[in-house]
């Protein structure tokens, strides 16, 4: 049997997310982010054609590495304006019944005690449909918005993010039992005292001294997601993680990083099968390879190469304004994204230049698109997850609606048809479809911390 593939649609609440210059195309609907129908109606799109979830990334800073400044970034819509993702999950949630909320949130900003009660919020509200995408930031834009100087190191990052999570685990785990709740209208007791308890967190980082806010919700902990690949990131995805996203590479090198992942989460105790991982994909997909290669040359009259610039310039960390197109670019000693630095001398070899660049970002990003028919683009989803052992991919927008449009229309069909994809959606919450589970398994870090446990509250 083949392996079944799971998707997910990658959106940000803006205009210009991953391909830049593609809002201006005139069937593109993504100007009018700012409007919540317009949400609900791409929930029930994705929920008709059996998505897993709907995945928001989220930034709280500009891109300005760029020429020192955010003008490109304004000019082309890049990421900028953003509005907050996580207000629109309810009315999303309401509109549909499966379809799982994936929301990046920032726990270098996020102060842990009331993240924690608005996560738990959220999955009482989505009857458990929700997931987080842990980040720990990259922008200086963001520090000095907080008022940090600069970002803190990238592996000191993940060093505050360890211990961040051992909070909230003890916030979302070890502060209620499951049965506090008695709601006895007849006696006059809703929550038994003794079965709610004070979390004593004294780290280095955080100092908490509370009991959880919230009632314990469907999954407790969020579905957990982190897209590191760096070797810090794939320690806390293995420590942390159940779903994992990658980027688009040569097959050998997303294999590399899928088994390295597992290998770690093994050596912590946990199975191999704990986690899921999403690769990043731009499918261009047509009813025949003319069609799509048609499509795809009409989408590259509208790509900003200004706009992909200064994207990727605030991701890789460098000034692509300061060079010649021919210049050679010194990579330095980069604290933005890593692996996306990783990953981009990988394709473009060790000496990079603006020319260079701009010819691997043929569709406004770094992430090379497929073109293809119907049949080439499941062709090559099931290859990708045959060759790697990917569980599934991370589709990013080009002209929406269409794009997902026509997936779900042309591939998600040839997918079930050849029992690679589910023709019905699972029962129970995002993390019971995705593992068969409610809740974290024994095996993850965040067990030593449920209630009864002797760590809970230390």
């Amino acid at each position: 049997m083949p392996r079944e593939i799971r998707l997910n649609a990658f959106e940000m609440n803006c205009v210009g997310h991953i391909q830049q210059g593609l809002w201006t195309h005139p069937r593109d609907q993504s100007t009018r982010y700012g409007e919540l129908q317009y949400w609900v109606d791409y929930a029930k799109k994705l929920e008709k054609g059996l998505f897993d979830g709907m995945f928001f990334a989220d930034v709280v800073g500009v891109y300005d590495v760029y020429g020192g400044n955010a003008d490109a970034a304004l000019r082309n819509a890049v990421q900028v304006p953003v509005n907050d993702p996580l207000m629109l999950i309810p009315a999303m949630a309401t509109a549909t019944q499966h379809l799982g909320f994936g929301v990046t949130a920032n726990l270098t900003y996020e102060q842990p005690f009331l993240f924690a009660r608005r996560m738990s919020t959220l999955d009482h509200l989505t009857g458990g449909r929700i997931g987080w995408n842990i980040v720990t930031g990259y922008l200086d834009s963001a520090a000095r918005a907080i008022g940090i100087e600069g970002q803190i190191a990238h592996d000191d990052r993940y060093d505050l993010a360890d211990e961040y999570m051992s909070l909230v685990y003890k916030l979302w785990e070890g502060s209620w039992d499951d049965d506090a709740v008695v709601a006895d209208r007849a006696g006059g007791v809703y929550a038994d005292p003794s079965k709610v308890r004070v979390i004593h967190h004294h780290g280095k980082q955080y100092k908490v001294d509370a009991m959880h806010l919230s009632a314990p919700s469907p999954q407790r902990t969020p579905v957990l997601y982190q897209a590191g690949s760096s070797p810090r990131g794939c320690q806390f995805a293995a420590t942390h993680a159940e779903c994992v996203f990658v980027n688009g590479q040569k097959m050998d090198g997303v294999k590399e990083i899928v088994d390295t992942i597992r290998a770690q989460a093994v050596a912590h105790g946990r199975n191999g099968g704990d986690v899921k991982v999403f690769m990043g994909a731009t499918p261009i997909v047509g009813r025949t390879d003319a069609e799509a290669k048609e499509k795809f040359e009409e989408y590259r009259r509208y790509v900003s190469s200004e706009g992909a610039l200064a994207h990727a310039a605030a991701s890789l960390g460098i000034d692509f304004a300061k060079y010649d197109i021919d210049e050679p670019i010194d990579t330095g000693k980069s604290q933005a994204i890593v692996s996306n630095v990783t990953a981009m001398t990988r394709a473009a070899g060790p000496q990079w230049t603006r020319r260079k660049l701009l010819e691997q970002m043929v569709l406004g990003s770094r992430q090379t698109p497929w073109v293809g028919s119907a049949q080439s683009i499941a062709d090559q989803m099931m290859s990708w997850s045959e060759a790697t052992g990917i569980d599934g991919f991370n589709l990013s927008r080009t002209v929406v609606p269409e794009c997902f449009e026509d997936v779900i229309d042309l591939v998600v069909p040839l997918l079930q048809e050849r029992g690679a994809y589910k023709t019905s959606y699972g029962e129970g919450t995002y993390r019971k479809k995705l593992f068969g589970h409610d809740r974290l398994p024994q095996s993850h870090s965040a067990a030593q911390y449920r209630s009864g446990n002797n760590t809970g509250t230390k």
